[in-house]
């Protein structure tokens, strides 16, 4: 079972992101501030959890939730500040959309550029450790899937409803046969080591 909180006296929010390896695509990130007597024996890191128990667990968090929001930065906006910024971006993001102001931030990793006058605690592993990171871990996840899937319809040949953008075999096979979509991150290794250069 995870910890319910780190702070008991205080409102709480747990800030986690996804997308952060992927070759393409928005990173997303979420705000969690779930209820102090939230206990849920199957909530943990989404890395854990099956796609069903996620997609469950996302409609459990979204109904039980003192507050919750999703942030989002593009990959245009990935290039333009490099990765580790947009993922602190994406939870600032989200954190400026919660209904409830938040008094601490615990957030998943060991890195966070602060946000406002929020004290916040990092958190390597955090998703592993806190309800609240392990929610918003779900939320980050599963919305970033979402829109993963939406981006296949358009751009099939990547695999994206498969790999979600991340760097597999087939991803940058396709990569090197078709070239790049408007959603690839251009400043990422797109091709891996030794393989082809692409030309721009």
């Amino acid at each position: 079972m995870l910890l319910p909180y780190l702070n008991g006296d205080t409102i709480e929010a747990g800030c986690d992101e996804a997308g952060r390896g992927c070759l393409a695509g928005s990173v997303y990130a979420a705000a969690v501030i779930l209820p102090q007597d939230f206990r849920n024996e199957l909530l943990n890191d989404s890395k854990q959890l099956t796609e069903k128990q996620r997609y469950t667990l996302r409609e459990v968090i979204e109904k039980e939730a003192v507050a919750w929001a999703v942030g989002v930065v593009s990959p245009e906006e990935v290039d333009e500040i490099n990765i580790l910024n947009a993922s602190f971006l994406a939870m600032h993001r989200a954190i400026d959309q919660l209904k409830v102001r938040p008094e601490h931030l615990l957030i998943d990793g060991n890195r966070f550029k602060k946000y406002l006058e929020i004290p916040h605690t990092t958190v390597v592993k955090g998703d592993g450790k806190y309800l609240s990171i392990a929610a918003a871990s779900i939320l980050a996840k599963t919305y970033r899937d979402d829109y993963m899937n939406r981006l296949h319809q358009e751009f099939p040949y990547y695999d994206w409803d498969h790999n979600k953008g991340y760097p597999t075999k087939k991803h940058r096979a396709a990569i090197v046969e078709h070239g790049v979509s408007p959603y690839h991150r251009m400043t990422f290794n797109l091709l891996g080591d030794g393989q082809l250069s692409l030309e721009f």
